[in-house]
């Protein structure tokens, strides 16, 4: 089977993408799809060579979840082409890659969706560690709940250039 490739995305990919991104891996692995379900992870304003965010480290090594060698980099037009479905944290981020992206914005979910409502996910970054368990907690839920909508999201997306 090819390589289909999540592209996660938040505004810095310093806190709500990463952990998305790990935490969709580790999920993808535990159901057996690790070695197809490739998660990747960018920023529409991210400033590229950042690492996560401590507070971001420190929750996903309490779920067994290395972030420490991330490093944040900004949306591209080659991430968003390879990409067979792109979750958004905001819906401004939607809008934004909607616009930058016309021609992938079939492709492009609100990360809420995968619990089948729309709401913007809080971005916990310079928050405290709690406001990042409850981010992290929140971000797997939706993973757990929509794992099999982004497989028929698979589906309906067109093939990746």
């Amino acid at each position: 089977m090819m390589n289909a490739v999540i592209l996660f995305v938040c505004t810095g990919n310093v806190c709500r993408s990463p952990m998305a991104a790990g935490l969709f891996r580790a999920h993808a692995q535990r159901n057996g799809d690790g070695d197809w379900l490739v998660a990747e992870s960018a920023g529409t304003w991210a400033w590229a060579g950042d690492a996560a965010s401590a507070n971001a480290i420190a929750t996903m090594a309490e779920r067994g979840i290395d972030l420490s060698n991330h490093r944040a980099r900004a949306i591209t037009k080659e991430m968003m082409a390879r990409a067979a479905v792109v979750l958004v944290m905001e819906r401004g981020h939607l809008e934004a890659l909607a616009v930058e992206f016309p021609e992938h914005r079939r492709k492009i979910h609100l990360m809420s969706e995968l619990g089948g409502r729309v709401f913007d996910i809080a971005d916990p970054f310079r928050g405290t560690l709690a406001e990042y368990q409850d981010c992290a907690q929140e971000l797997q839920d939706l993973i757990e709940t929509g794992y099999e909508k982004i497989k028929t999201w698979l589906n309906d997306s067109p093939t990746p250039s």
